[in-house]
């Protein structure tokens, strides 16, 4: 292997200590998402089409980059903020305040409102189940179905991360003032309840149907 490649790669590392991603407890794994996050935010879609005579929408597919790489920052935040509760760091906290809010939903209700495909939100609640944090009771109505709600040590492990959670929250919020807050919380809920219509009711649908009926 060629000292250059080395040489490069100490730059890079250098440029990574240099930057606000690069914390006192900094793993490899930090270093290869900003590795990975760079490369993407250095390559615009106007960039990547340029040579390829495809007609591209640079604000639409920016939004699509920026919500891609919010979501990878995110969950890299959620696994450090919930560091301290390894049983919630990956999606599992969101189905346990989702309980918490709104109790006794069948699994099916749960997953959909988490927006997750049947075979991963099934998994998410599993791994719940078998922490103790969520416990099944038949639901009256029906008795084939049933219905979720938090157990005490569910209970308990939700006050206990909420403080995790809220600051969390915070700082993913970055630098916005409370104006801006409130204007991007507005266009969020208005993105995602578009997309909401589209996870209800056209799940199974493929991308030209979905142009189709929302393009």
């Amino acid at each position: 292997m060629q000292t250059d490649f080395f040489i490069d790669l100490l730059h890079h590392v250098k440029e990574f200590e240099d930057s606000d991603a690069c914390k006192p407890n900094s793993s490899v794994e930090d270093f290869r998402v900003w590795m990975n996050d760079k490369k993407y935010a250095d390559e615009s879609p106007t960039k990547l089409f340029k040579n390829e005579n495809h007609k591209v929408s640079f604000t639409e597919n920016e939004i699509c980059k920026q919500v891609l790489l919010l979501g990878r920052y995110s969950k890299l935040l959620i696994r450090k903020g919930l560091g301290e509760f390894p049983e919630l760091a990956n999606e599992e906290f969101t189905y346990l305040y989702r309980l918490k809010d709104e109790p006794f939903l069948t699994k099916i209700q749960l997953i959909e409102k988490n927006g997750h495909e049947k075979q991963t939100g099934t998994q998410i609640i599993k791994r719940l189940l078998e922490a103790g944090f969520l416990e099944e009771k038949n639901d009256e109505d029906d008795k084939r179905s049933k219905r979720l709600n938090l157990t005490a040590k569910g209970e308990e492990i939700f006050h206990a991360s909420v403080s995790n959670v809220n600051i969390t929250s915070k700082i993913l919020s970055g630098k916005l003032d409370d104006t801006e807050k409130a204007e991007f919380l507005k266009i969020l809920k208005k993105l995602n309840e578009f997309h909401s219509h589209i996870y209800a009711d056209y799940k199974s649908a493929d991308i030209d149907m979905i142009v189709k009926v929302f393009g």
